[in-house]
């Protein structure tokens, strides 16, 4: 059974060396239900509204699979919410997932993937180094040829969610393409 494991938001806004000056990369989980909205998750923030959030990018969502992957080239715990996501799942392939499917998360959150996420230098800086990994690759680079970036989520049907929510897939347009096939490589 696919689920959400876990729904993070921001915990608190850090100080940023970008154009912006403060990042909201920082998600942690929050316990009990969570509202979801068409702009998010309540209590959820974006710093750079220009690349994240909106309608469109209501929702990020990550796999507790890709975040173990991860974890293992790092050599370092991939907690819930570290690389901002709004939604940790498990037994879902995200990356797998078409433009345009759509899912019911727990009884009522109906959602649809929009869009693969673009890692940015912020992100880089996040995961420290000045944008290099510890194999002195630059961060950006590495997570996108990996293909797992996750995706981007609108919010169709409003309600609560929480952690262990089933996520049951609606539908899924047979001729679209999957967040991995348009992830920039």
């Amino acid at each position: 059974m696919a689920s959400v494991t876990a729904i993070c938001v921001v915990a608190r806004l850090h100080p940023d060396a970008g154009k912006i000056g403060t990042t909201a990369i920082d998600k942690q989980p929050v316990n009990g239900p969570v509202t979801i909205s068409e702009y998010g998750a309540y209590a959820d923030v974006q710093a750079d509204r220009k690349y994240h959030g909106g309608p469109d990018k209501a929702l990020y969502a990550y796999a507790q699979e890709d975040a173990d992957f991860w974890s293992d080239e790092l050599g370092r715990d991939i907690p819930a919410g570290f690389f901002g996501e709004n939604l940790r799942t498990v037994g879902i392939d995200v990356n797998g997932a078409r433009i345009g499917e759509r899912w019911r998360i727990g009884e009522k959150v109906v959602v649809e993937v929009t869009s693969p996420r673009i890692p940015c230098q912020t992100f880089a800086r996040w995961m420290g180094g000045g944008g290099r990994d510890a194999d002195g690759r630059g961060w950006v680079k590495r997570f996108a040829q990996e293909a797992r970036v996750g995706p981007y989520l609108r919010v169709v049907e409003r309600g609560s969610i929480a952690a262990g929510d089933e996520i049951v897939v609606l539908s899924v347009p047979d001729d679209a393409p999957t967040i991995r096939d348009v992830s920039p490589r």
